[in-house]
């Protein structure tokens, strides 16, 4: 959820596959008026702001939170009808740029920036009140996004510091944070970093798997740790990078060995070749899609308790797949920057100018673009 650099860094359901395939190939009625664009697979939700939402947590159908620009927080808690600005106070100067929310109270939000704009607040009322747990102390370091294993351990991960990814650690929820050792970590490569473009840098799956995306290097690479952090190895993307602008942007997976990552070059009108590939063994080699997605995509998500479908996102469009990242198809044109799909099978987005918009019919089988 944060693009690289240091200016260039603030540029920046189980209904499953059969549903969304039905959908994908359903007849004219899908369709837009010319017959063969696909209807619009969100339904957009008036926030009443021009705020940019990196940060985006679906916790059901009916409550999900946003997180981004000019300190921006909302929440709602009815499927999207209203929204509730429940920013911290003073924040806004920071850019939010990734929030992880347990349930409709219990949330956590990351500001990105050098030094200490890097800043992680908590709530555990709904957003009445906030805490600042964390303020980084280090100008060197910029934090980029975090996740969580379950609602007490989860980590935060900077840029890299002395050659290393700088990671935090959480054992109690977010209430307190420690930088934790940084000999289990590779040496990054010239140029290496993150993207806080969409919260999705960083994604765990299960109680100690966690991957990290990087891009700017030569390469862009996924790293992995087994043990919450404390020990990772590194693998070639099949993403392409070489620029500052170019990798890994989005991860999502769905155990611990099935994953999709996506990407591409974030600067408008650049080409966007291979952005998407998938792995079958956790992460220790990753194959091209075979129908890639259409162009640069920052957020990706599977759909709940689907062995098969995902949905990912970016300033262009929305694809999908419905055999794990293999193949994607574009089913909607509207410009989001993340994406979430809830346990319950609600998906959401976001994304510029206030947009946050949620599924179109509400998941029942064979309605529009999404199950």
């Amino acid at each position: 959820m944060k693009l690289m650099g240091k200016t260039r860094r603030m540029l920046s359901v189980g209904l499953g596959a059969a549903a969304l395939a039905g959908a994908l190939t359903a007849p004219a009625q899908a369709h837009g008026h010319d017959g063969d664009r696909p209807a619009p697979a969100w339904q957009p939700t008036p926030t009443g702001t021009d705020a940019r939402f990196r940060g985006l947590s679906a916790v059901s159908r009916s409550t999900a939170w946003v997180a981004g620009s000019k300190g921006t927080v909302l929440r709602t808690t009815d499927g999207g009808r209203t929204w509730r600005d429940v920013s911290p106070p003073g924040a806004d100067g920071l850019e939010f740029r990734d929030v992880e929310a347990f349930d409709r109270r219990r949330a956590v939000v990351l500001a990105i920036g050098e030094g200490e704009a890097s800043r992680v607040y908590r709530t555990e009322d709904g957003g009445t009140t906030w805490k600042e747990s964390f303020r980084n102390p280090d100008p060197r370091a910029f934090y980029d996004c975090l996740t969580f294993f379950d609602h007490r351990h989860g980590l935060a991960v900077s840029d890299p510091v002395d050659g290393r990814y700088r990671v935090l650690s959480t054992a109690d929820g977010g209430r307190s944070w420690k930088v934790l050792p940084a000999a289990g970590m590779p040496r990054a490569l010239p140029g290496e970093a993150s993207f806080a473009a969409s919260g999705q840098c960083l994604a765990g799956s299960g109680p100690r798997d966690v991957w990290l995306a990087t891009g700017g290097a030569t390469t862009a690479r996924v790293l992995h740790s087994a043990d919450r952090g404390m020990t990772w190895t590194a693998t070639d993307s099949a993403i392409p990078a070489g620029d500052a602008a170019r990798g890994v942007f989005g991860l999502a997976f769905r155990d611990r060995t099935h994953g999709i990552a996506v990407g591409g070059d974030y600067r408008a009108g650049q080409p966007s070749p291979r952005a998407a590939e998938v792995t079958r063994d956790g992460g220790r080699t990753w194959f091209p899609a075979a129908a890639p997605v259409a162009a640069y995509r920052s957020g990706v998500a599977w759909l709940a308790h689907s062995r098969s479908a995902a949905l990912a996102v970016g300033p262009t469009g929305t694809d999908a797949t419905t055999d794990g990242g293999r193949t994607w198809r574009t089913v909607d044109t509207g410009s989001y920057d993340t994406v979430d799909c809830a346990p319950d099978g609600g998906c959401w987005a976001a994304g510029e100018k206030g947009r946050v918009a949620r599924q179109a019919h509400g998941g029942h089988r064979g309605q529009g673009v999404l199950p």
